[in-house]
């Protein structure tokens, strides 16, 4: 975790080497979960999901990457440093994706919230994506 903080908080985004860019996108997760306040278990299997899914996961080692972003994202810096790296380890295409794994875990306790709501859409800026990308990647989180 080391590593991927100094990375972080580096002048300019590199792009991440993927176990660091798989532990970025779990704290981003996070960080979306805890964006309203509370951090309840539907969006931690929810967060646990995306990652086994995302990336051939056991649930097991899911929730130990979880673990780990959980202790990254309280220690992160800001959310723009976090999506610069992050944007700079995901091609253009798979961006899309990456914003709907937060409208899953943002939509995940039964309800939107203004908060959840504003980080993601500074997120999927940052990513590169128009507001419209962002809107039908939450269409497509609302159909999981």
């Amino acid at each position: 975790m080391p590593s991927l903080l100094s990375r972080l908080f580096a002048p300019t985004p590199e792009r991440l080497p993927v176990p660091d860019a798989r532990l970025a996108l779990a704290a981003l997760l996070v960080r979306v979960a805890r964006a309203d306040g509370q951090y309840d278990q539907a969006e931690i299997d929810r967060i646990d999901r995306v990652l086994a899914g995302r990336h051939g996961l056991t649930p097991f080692a899911a929730a130990a990457l979880r673990t780990e972003a959980e202790a990254l994202e309280a220690e992160a810096p800001d959310t723009v440093r976090f999506t610069r790296s992050l944007k700079a380890a995901t091609d253009l295409e798979d961006r899309a994706a990456l914003v709907q794994a937060l409208w899953s875990v943002a939509l995940a306790d039964g309800g939107r919230d203004a908060g959840e709501d504003r980080l993601i859409r500074m997120v999927a800026d940052l990513l590169g994506l128009r507001d419209v990308e962002s809107a039908l990647a939450r269409q497509r989180a609302e159909r999981e």
